[in-house]
């Protein structure tokens, strides 16, 4: 009966569980990992705002530049669905960039945005009235007319887009297009 008795005691010191070190070294583990997942949060929030400052800059480019392609080759003005004065170019200045200064960086035109660039009639600045934010849009262009005579043949299309306030960095957005007709 001893011997059954010293048995039952083996086994119930087999099933008696965790010991309090390995659940130490198993909590530390969780927390380490918990904490690695808890860092991520605010990273890929940031990301996110960022991305999507980013994507409204690049939607907001593109309808002006929308606009600007929609107007006849001959036109040298007309008012955005803003009501902004915008120029299209100058005839009489063929293949000439007429607007702001354009910089190339990497083999790609870009807008130059600082302060004393900009250039009144191909600039104007936004505010999004929906933007809780309070981003405001600086938008430039420049044109370059190809004129075969007297008539218009294409014109080329710079424009940039850069957001100002918000809480950090976002680039500057630049579309280029030609428009022939």
């Amino acid at each position: 009966m001893r011997l059954l008795e010293r048995q039952n005691v083996i086994n119930r010191r087999r099933e008696a569980g965790f010991s309090l070190l390995e659940m130490l070294f198993a909590t530390v583990i969780l927390l380490v990992g918990l904490v690695g997942i808890a860092q991520l949060v605010p990273t890929s929030i940031l990301l996110n705002t960022k991305n999507r400052l980013n994507s409204t800059s690049l939607v907001f480019a593109q309808h002006e530049l929308d606009q600007m392609v929609s107007q006849p080759l001959s036109s040298t003005a007309f008012l955005d669905s803003l009501g902004n004065a915008c120029n299209l170019g100058d005839p009489t200045q063929p293949n000439t960039i007429v607007g702001n200064p354009v910089v190339v960086v990497n083999g790609r035109p870009l807008i130059d945005f600082s302060p004393s660039a900009a250039v009144t009639g191909y600039n104007f600045k936004y505010t999004d009235p929906n933007d809780p934010s309070g981003v405001s849009y600086d938008v430039r262009w420049a044109v370059v007319t190809q004129v075969n005579g007297s008539t218009v043949t294409s014109k080329r299309f710079i424009l940039g887009v850069s957001q100002s306030g918000g809480d950090s960095f976002i680039p500057p957005v630049t579309l280029d297009t030609v428009v022939e007709r």
